[in-house]
């Protein structure tokens, strides 16, 4: 949201939470660590597939890797008449024999491998991967809720230094008015000069309360600025909703039925699924694995006047492991382990996540309570506010008693504020705890 610094901006409570989910930095991430988590399943489903790899290699030797040494001699003329051979009386004389093969070679090969047995791990490990999705979904939704939560309190947190501020006007206005009723007896001689001293110094307090208002209300906004991922601005205007505050009646859901709703819940539901399938792929390791290919392959020779040759052959290989299986028993004793504790985790969770909503219930109905109480309160300081003016007016009562009233006033309608901003707060946790 862009804000031209002119004129004010209104921001709701319902405005805040979008744009807190939108551009809070930890809910960006908590997005790209989904979109990572999909994109990692993608991977490893690719394993499926056979595998294509291809390779070439060039070589020359300081000698030759392999080398034919051959004596020479006078070797017997072949007539054709066997009988003739051994006693044969023309020879032709052949030299000594040297020679170095393999001395420069380059060899080229292409080959596909395609897996067709490995202990269920390929399928166990995109099952892994899936999980880890799903799991990521839970976070992503953890996340938001946590930065919705922030921000609203936050929000709230504005709003009552915001209504603070209009009943601090209006007490100002109440002591201007005040003083000049004073001031005029002052100067008809009715009162002495030390109540006109008593409103004066009431109105200086007034103004220091209210730059001390100014800067709380300038830190909370930056505050809620930065969560949400807006720039600050002096003239954001947040609407207050105070007024409109529905009975708890209205949310109350049962604990037991909304608990498997709980992202945290899942959560746990996931971890012993993940633990089951850690247990599963660690035992793919100790099983055989069976896989067909097929190779093709060219090698030539470069110092060799002959051409190069190819060829071509299918295969099978299997891989049995032996040793592993001395200490795959420990193994996966451990990880059986980890599973009954990842159960007792699942279990323990169901009685802290129903306690959590118990005690957000709870709190939703003390604020709401508390606020009646403070409503009835305020009716009595404000009947008590009017009979000391006129008591006042008439000389009854002093300067005092009147500014005491006042401020009585003041004070109960600021603790109805908190109460109701305590109670939207409360509300909307109550409302995250039992996944509404």
């Amino acid at each position: 949201m862009m804000y031209s610094g002119y004129g004010q901006t209104q921001l709701t409570v319902e405005q805040i939470k979008s744009m807190a989910v939108k551009n809070n930095s930890k809910v960006k991430n908590s997005t790209l660590e989904l979109e990572a988590a999909k994109e990692s399943k993608q991977e490893m489903f690719t394993n499926y597939f056979p595998k294509v790899t291809a390779s070439a290699i060039g070589m020359k030797a300081l000698n030759p890797l392999l080398e034919i040494k051959m004596k020479g001699g006078n070797l017997p003329v072949y007539d054709g008449n066997a009988s003739n051979l051994a006693a044969a009386t023309q020879f032709a004389y052949m030299p000594d024999v040297d020679m170095g093969l393999f001395n420069q070679v380059g060899l080229g090969y292409v080959n596909v491998l395609q897996p067709v047995y490995a202990g269920g791990k390929i399928k166990t490990a995109n099952n892994l991967t899936s999980l880890n999705v799903e799991v990521k979904e839970r976070q992503q939704h953890l996340t938001s809720d946590e930065i919705i939560l922030t921000a609203e309190q936050q929000y709230w947190q504005v709003v009552i230094v915001q209504e603070k501020q209009k009943t601090l006007e209006g007490y100002i206005q109440f002591l201007d008015t005040l003083y000049r009723q004073v001031n005029a007896a002052f100067k008809s001689g009715m009162i002495i000069k030390n109540d006109l001293l008593k409103v004066t110094i009431k109105q200086q307090e007034l103004q220091v309360s209210k730059i001390q208002l100014a800067n709380e209300r300038k830190l909370a906004l930056m505050r809620l600025c930065q969560t949400i991922g807006a720039e600050y601005s002096p003239e954001i205007i947040l609407s207050s909703s105070l007024a409109d505050l529905s009975e708890p009646g209205n949310y109350f859901a049962a604990h037991n039925t909304v608990l498997g709703n709980r992202a945290e819940y899942q959560l746990f539901v996931k971890a012993v699924e993940a633990s089951k399938l850690e247990t599963k792929l660690k035992r793919a390791d100790y099983m055989p694995s069976l896989g067909v290919g097929v190779t093709a392959y060219y090698m030539d020779q470069f110092e060799s006047s002959l051409s190069g040759a190819g060829n071509g052959m299918a295969y099978a290989s299997l891989n049995v492991p032996i040793s592993d299986w001395w200490v795959a028993k420990h193994k996966l004793n451990e990880l059986k382990l980890r599973e009954s504790i990842a159960k007792n985790s699942l279990e323990d969770s169901k009685g802290l996540l129903l306690l959590q909503m118990e005690k957000a219930w709870t709190d939703v109905m003390e604020l709401n309570e508390k606020i009646h109480l403070i409503q009835a309160t305020l009716v009595q300081t404000e009947e008590n506010l009017a009979v000391s003016q006129k008591s006042y007016n008439n000389g009854m009562i002093q300067l005092s008693d009147l500014l005491e009233a006042q401020v009585l006033k003041i004070e109960t309608s600021d603790k109805l504020i908190e109460a109701k901003s305590q109670y939207k707060i409360a509300l909307t946790k109550y409302l995250q705890v039992t996944a509404q």
